[in-house]
């Protein structure tokens, strides 16, 4: 243990110093963004399949889709993957109350993916662009467009869930960071946050051209 390690309040006792901990927290992230990726592993296997049993479908329905707002959005969350790594980086050179702000923009950042997606949802909903028996729209040729838009909202609302979680999480992190509960000695949960959150952004640069742009 380095002598510095035996004043930290946050080393827990049943590990033998800092760099153990965070070690033992990156391993534990690490699997549980394993668990994700598969989760949405199989939800893209559900894509593909459906995609190559009716590619029409697809082809017609995925014009329906806004591309200015999935662009948008797209934009929106690479920047809020910046501004947490630059909170990361604040908090290893102790710049405690620059690393709150950017976690704040993080925050912020996904607020703005959220609103976007929000008024995505409610003009499908107004038309009708609705998955499985709630789908009564007629402007989209083709035989059972609804399963273009039943895979649409599971990837997109499942993923808008770990958005708004993420949310959660980084805002509490935040409070946390102006009173100064973390510092260069200990960021770990602020890391680990970060790594939830570029998983979260890589995902939806993935969905943006599997439903946008591949048409």
């Amino acid at each position: 243990m380095k002598p510095s390690d035996h004043d930290n309040e946050h080393l827990l006792h049943h590990f033998s110093d800092m760099d153990q901990q965070r070690e033992s927290a990156k391993l534990g992230m690490w699997i549980f963004l394993i668990t994700e990726l598969l989760l949405f592993g199989g939800l893209f296997g559900f894509y593909t399949f459906y995609r190559a049993w009716n590619p029409d479908i697809f082809h017609n329905a995925h014009a329906a889709l806004d591309v200015r707002a999935g662009t948008a959005n797209t934009i929106v969350l690479i920047l809020s993957s910046v501004t947490i790594a630059l909170a990361v980086r604040s908090l290893q050179l102790d710049r405690r109350r620059r690393a709150g702000k950017f976690l704040l923009a993080t925050v912020a950042l996904a607020a703005v993916f959220m609103v976007i997606k929000y008024f995505e949802y409610s003009h499908k909903i107004h038309l009708g662009q609705l998955p499985g028996k709630y789908y009564h729209y007629t402007g989209i040729e083709g035989t059972n467009p609804h399963i273009f838009f039943s895979v649409y909202f599971t990837l997109t609302g499942l993923h808008g869930l770990h958005v708004l979680a993420g949310m959660g999480f980084i805002a509490w992190l935040a409070i946390r960071t102006f009173r100064n509960h973390f510092s260069a000695a200990y960021f770990t949960p602020v890391e680990m946050a970060g790594l939830y959150w570029h998983l979260v952004d890589m995902i939806w640069i993935y969905l943006f051209p599997l439903l946008y742009l591949v048409g």
